[in-house]
């Protein structure tokens, strides 16, 4: 039996899944933070080992009965991270394996072809494309200075901004002003602005995105605002990815979405505006809001590997599976 590990290390959590040939999962795990730019190598593998000897012990096996190991890991940019990432994972116990980056993880989970481009909207955002060159480009990924203007930790930043505008009358009026102060535990701004100027170096909350979202479906202006240019700026980065990367002639180009704002959000004030700006560039796409788990994402690029095909009932398996995948996170 052919037995498959795939990877997925981000920057909150880490799962490791095993699948054998047909795709029935056979074992899972998950650690903690798995992006080594944020936490140093050392614990960066601490993690991945902990999540993969969870999966393994589930499923019965030992390392040497896997197939082949796919790693899809955030902070996999520049070839100064997979050289370090590359010595890090060799310590593993596994014969086959590889590595890419994470945007690519979730470019293959949803694109049959592993074509096309795949946006990243999570703690943090990215993007990047592949055509049918096999030629691959990444735009964005290194944080608000290098030009990004999404991902949860920017949205949680500007919807907190915001509320301060609004609330010294620099801004219209938003139900954030008081929305985000109750959510955090204060009873007024005040109280939270005094409470952040005493200590400069706690950030916002990521779940503040949460309220964000909240407020956008109650009506609010400013909230929807925020939303809508996030949107905006995914759009922008999709073109960026299509005009940077060409080679697409005029077939219809997927734009995958993943990461949990754009899972898990789905913000028609968002999704609304990114459609319409890629539509600026790139009439012929097609939005794929992915259904499995980016994880899938490293079991089919390992599947590719191994020549093994994967049919309907194997994309309906990693499906069905991820709903089991999430409630068990969810729960972690």
């Amino acid at each position: 039996m052919v037995y498959i590990l795939g990877v997925d290390g981000g920057n909150s959590k880490t799962y490791a899944v095993i699948v054998d040939e047909d795709g029935n999962r056979v074992g899972h795990g998950i650690s903690s933070n798995g992006n080594h730019q944020g936490i140093g190598v050392a614990r960066f593998l601490e993690n991945i080992q902990i999540a993969i000897e969870q999966a393994l012990y589930e499923a019965g096996l030992t390392a040497d009965q896997v197939s082949f190991a796919q790693f899809g890991l955030a902070g996999a940019d520049r070839e100064k991270d997979f050289k370090v990432l590359r010595q890090a994972l060799r310590t593993l116990p596994f014969e086959n394996w590889d590595v890419v980056p994470d945007t690519l993880e979730g470019l293959r989970a949803g694109s049959n072809t592993n074509t096309g481009v795949v946006l990243v909207c999570g703690a943090g955002t990215n993007a990047a494309g592949k055509n049918k060159y096999g030629e691959a480009v990444q735009t964005g990924g290194f944080g608000y200075q290098y030009g990004d203007g999404a991902g949860g930790a920017f949205m949680a930043q500007e919807a907190f901004r915001s509320a301060m505008r609004s609330w010294e009358k620099r801004e219209d009026q938003t139900l954030l002003t008081q929305m985000i102060p109750e959510y955090l535990g204060f009873h007024n701004m005040e109280e939270m602005y005094l409470y952040y100027l005493d200590n400069l170096n706690e950030k916002v909350p990521l779940k503040v995105t949460l309220i964000l979202h909240h407020a956008a479906d109650l009506g609010d202006k400013v909230a929807i605002r925020i939303l809508k240019e996030v949107g905006w700026e995914l759009g922008i980065a999709a073109n960026s990815v299509i005009k940077r990367l060409g080679g697409f002639d005029r077939e219809t180009i997927p734009i995958v979405l993943t990461g949990s704002v754009l899972q898990k959000g789905k913000s028609t004030h968002l999704l609304n505006a990114l459609e319409e700006t890629i539509k600026v560039v790139t009439p012929n796409h097609e939005l794929i809001k992915l259904e499995m788990e980016p994880v899938y994402g490293s079991i089919l690029l390992a599947m590719d590997k191994l020549n093994i095909e994967t049919n309907k009932d194997i994309l309906n398996k990693f499906i069905s599976t991820s709903i089991a995948l999430i409630l068990y996170k969810n729960k972690n």
